[in-house]
């Protein structure tokens, strides 16, 4: 089955809120705390870094909210009322 542009399953990263980040990160550090003492190294390693990255996301300030931020880059475009549209010439069958 082939994927649409923007589908859900196109390579993309997951954007998460910072709750749900919260909760993923609680469940990382416990995932990493009952892993066993034969786990691969690749996976514990796997897991130590997405922790990482979570814990620096985190401690990055949030974003100001919506009405605060500045002006979109895209100016020019839509910014006026759109020009009415020619009547379409009546259909003959």
């Amino acid at each position: 089955m082939r994927s649409f542009e923007g589908q859900f399953s196109d390579n993309r990263p997951l954007k998460r809120t910072r709750e749900e980040k919260v909760r993923l990160l609680a469940e990382l550090k416990e995932t990493y705390r009952t892993l066993k003492p034969h786990t691969s190294p690749e996976l514990k390693t796997s897991i130590a870094g997405k922790i990482r990255e979570l814990q620096a996301e985190l401690a990055a300030p949030p974003p100001p909210p919506r009405e605060r931020r500045g002006p979109p880059q895209q100016e020019q475009f839509g910014t006026g009322p759109r020009p009415p549209r020619r009547p379409r010439p009546p259909r003959e069958i």
